[in-house]
Parts: structure tokens; sequence; C-alpha cells
């Protein structure tokens, strides 16, 4: 790892970061996406991320005193984003219950590359505040959202998301950010075998011709908790036949490297969906993705099992250089290619994993 080498000549007389050679891992993957987590908690308790029975009334949320605040995270992101990020997405949780999220929003927007080009700018959500601020978002600066909904069927999916919430204010809020000009929206559908794979179709139906992306993901043994099992599983190829089943597809190329879904057209034009394929294609070697925790952790993998500390340095005010230090450390010594080695154990037999509900998708 040449950490030296990453930050060397990284400032000018007025101590701004400027970048000198891409940030990149012992694979030689470039820094080139910020996940940013702004809170753990979420109004769902979705059976694959945060089942009630672990996150039920007892659980311990961190409290707000922990959290980044809004000009804690901007630093981090400004450093990152004149080091190679180029686009951000915020998480959760829930991301839309942090209170004056557009405030966030409109601070994050303002950031430019060292080129002065603007970066690109999105957001997840489970869709049930989004309709009261998709405005507010857009005019913040907001890019894009990405909504997840795992079925059209009501009791699936009161079943899967065990949120009181209905399909009706999902789909009414995806229309409300398409109205504001969140486009294109993006539908994300947890594809789980005997749960809700007989949604696939249904849900394709749906979405093909409205100009919104769905995007099939399948089951990931995120975090600890989901009581993740491969049988469960149904493979990105096997959602494709069953969308072809019924409609011509043909593959198209990614838009860029480290895309996560792989994208399909419709072949008549009415649009295309993705295929997010973790388990049985892995992407581990076009990864470009570094993620923020609420309180101030940096987390190389989704399914890492811990972080690296950067709330204590912007507390203390350490100068850019110093930040930047730590995030060439932590991005250089970088290793992560978990889903190439799904199923390798521990010498004790177990891995901890962090749950994809405190670090976001």
């Amino acid at each position: 790892m040449q950490v030296t080498s990453c930050i060397t000549g990284y400032h000018d007389a007025m101590s701004r970061v400027i970048p000198v050679i891409p940030l990149t891992d012992t694979f030689q993957r470039p820094l080139r996406d910020l996940r940013i987590s702004v809170t753990d908690r979420c109004n769902f308790r979705c059976t694959y991320c945060m089942p009630r029975e672990i996150f039920g009334p007892d659980h311990v949320f961190l409290p707000r005193s922990q959290l980044l605040d809004f000009d804690e995270i901007t630093r981090f992101a400004r450093i990152a984003v004149e080091n190679g990020v180029r686009k951000i997405r915020l998480t959760g949780g829930e991301p839309l219950l942090r209170k004056n999220i557009e405030t966030l929003v409109g601070m994050l927007a303002a950031l430019r590359t060292p080129d002065g080009e603007p970066i690109d700018l999105t957001l997840t959500t489970n869709g049930t505040l989004l309709g009261k601020k998709a405005h507010a978002l857009k005019q913040a600066g907001l890019n894009r959202v990405t909504v997840s909904l795992d079925a059209l069927d009501e009791t699936i999916f009161a079943n899967m998301s065990d949120s009181g919430v209905s399909v009706k204010t999902v789909l009414a809020s995806i229309d409300q950010a398409a109205q504001a000009g969140l486009t294109p929206v993006k539908v994300n559908m947890v594809v789980r075998k005997g749960i809700n794979d007989h949604q696939i179709l249904p849900m394709a139906r749906y979405f093909r011709g409205t100009g919104h992306i769905l995007r099939f993901i399948e089951y990931m043994d995120v975090g600890d908790s989901n009581g993740w099992n491969f049988d469960e599983v149904v493979t990105g190829a096997q959602i494709i036949d069953t969308v072809a089943s019924e409609f011509s597809l043909e593959p198209r190329d990614p838009d860029y490297r480290g895309q996560v879904a792989k994208a399909w057209r419709y072949t008549d034009g009415q649009g295309e969906i993705g295929v997010i394929t973790s388990v049985s294609q892995p992407f581990c070697g076009d990864c470009t993705r570094l993620r923020l925790s609420p309180e101030g952790r940096l987390f190389t993998c989704l399914f890492a099992s811990s972080g690296h500390d950067i709330r204590d340095m912007l507390r203390a005010d350490l100068p850019d250089q110093e930040v930047l230090g730590r995030l060439a450390s932590v991005w250089g010594a970088r290793t992560d290619r978990y889903s190439e080695h799904r199923g390798e154990q521990t010498e004790d037999g177990t891995r901890k994993k962090i749950e994809m509900s405190y670090i976001g998708g």
C-alpha cells in the first residue's frame, strides 16, 4: 500500500485538497461512489433487513449526539469528491426520517469536482415520506431517487415490509417523485423464492412503459439477522428467464465501470429492467463504493465486519490533508471481495457482518 504517494502534494497554499493520482485499493479499484447512511432508524421492519424480532421496541438506536451533523458529512464528502468520488447516494435506515434532510441535499448538491462538474446525487427510500418531500428534494438539488417495493400484492408487501404501509402509498410516491423531476425513478425489488418470486411478472407488467426502471435484487446475506438461506435465492438468470417468458428482452451495455445492475431493455422500446446479482454473479472486481455510517465510520464493503472511525478527526477539526490521509489509508488497504468468496468462514466458523439497516444497501 502506497499511502504516502496517495496524499503527497494534495494541498496548495490555501490547504485545499488537490488530486494528484486517483485513490485506488489493492486491486486497483478507484474510489468513485460514496454511500452515506444518515440514520440507522427505519419505519419498516423488512424481514430480510430489519426483522422485528431483533429490531423491536427494546432495540437501542444511535443517539442523535453520535450522528454526524450536516457540516461534518459535507466536509468529508467534499474531500472525497475532490479526490475521485463522482456519485453520492444518501441511504439509511430510512434517510427521509432524518430531520431537514433537504438541507443536507442542498449542501451536497453544491459540491463540485476539480473540473468544476456537479456530482451525481441520489437517494434510496422506502417511499413512505417521499410524496411529501419530492419537490423539496428536487429543488435542493437531488438528481434521482430509488424506491424499494417488493410486491404489488398488498398481503405479500405487508408481510415483507411489516410496516402497515399500503402499496398504493408507495406507488403514489413514485408518481410524485417522477412529477417532481427525480427521474428516472428506480424501483428495487428484493426477490425471495417462495415469498414473492411470483410477483416478478406482475411488477414487470406494471412498470413497463412507465419510464421507471425496475431492478430485481437477489436475496443477499447482508448482516447477521435476516436468516439468509441460499435456497431462497432466485438468481438473476432465473429472473430474466421469467420476464422473457412474456416480454422480449436484450442486454444493454453498462453506462460506466462499476454499475451494479445488469441492464436489459425491452426490444419494443418500452423501457428497461435491471438485475443485481451479488450472489450468483458477483461484481466485486469493479466495486468502487465506500460507505459512511451515521456516526462516522468508513466501511469498504457492504458485507464488512468492522469500520474505520473518521468522526473524531472531523470533530477535532483536523486539516483536510489529515482527513484525506485517513481516507487514503483506508481505501488503499482495501482487499474486500466478499461475494466472490461467499461461504468461506473464519477459523471459529463464524463471520460477523454489519447490518444493512445501519450502513445502507
